[in-house]
């Protein structure tokens, strides 16, 4: 069974969409390798089975809307307090949320095919914009995939602390899984 031509409406009720990051420097034993939730976020996905450049994808973001999920690794498991504070600082220090409060993905390629796909299109965040590569499938009315994001390529400096010891590794991953009810 196929999926059908038309609009698909995308947001947190449809699913998961998650950033995972890694950590680096001489102290990475102290940090956590960490997943976090996007949790407001409304998108778009025109879909045209006879072709896939007919195809579309929309996404926005709020920027203050990333909860940490989990943190693996590290010396000690991450607190509340901890959670909190790494929030703030993506919310104020690497996505500078109040100057740049939406994160954008507009579409400008789609090939492949639903069990392979590939989206080319451009993501907008902390001011600056970047092509970008999105990898998925489709099946069974969900939509599986991944991209992986350079944060210097848009001029954001990945988050360090003691002195440059330990710092966020500066590709972080993006990933989602999403089940596609049509418009009504």
């Amino acid at each position: 069974m196929g999926i059908t031509a038309g609009a698909y409406p995308l947001g947190p009720e449809s699913g998961l969409l998650e950033v995972t990051t890694t950590r680096a420097g001489f102290g990475a034993k102290a940090g956590h390798d960490l997943t976090i939730a996007v949790t407001r976020w409304r998108g778009e996905a025109l879909i045209d089975p006879a072709g896939p450049a007919g195809s579309s994808l929309t996404v926005e973001v709020d920027a203050g809307s990333f909860e940490v999920r989990e943190g693996t690794g590290g010396v000690k498991p991450l607190t509340a307090s901890d959670r909190a504070e790494i929030e703030k600082i993506i919310r104020e220090k690497v996505l500078h949320s109040a100057r740049n409060p939406v994160i954008t993905f507009r579409s400008s390629r789609i090939e492949g095919t639903a069990e392979s796909f590939r989206v080319e299109g451009d993501l907008t965040m902390a001011g600056a914009t970047r092509p970008v590569e999105v990898r998925g499938s489709l099946a069974e009315g969900r939509v599986k995939g991944s991209a992986v994001v350079a944060q210097s390529r848009w001029g954001i400096r990945p988050y360090s602390a003691f002195l440059g010891a330990l710092k966020v590794g500066d590709e972080v991953g993006i990933r989602f899984d999403l089940g596609l009810v049509p418009k009504q």
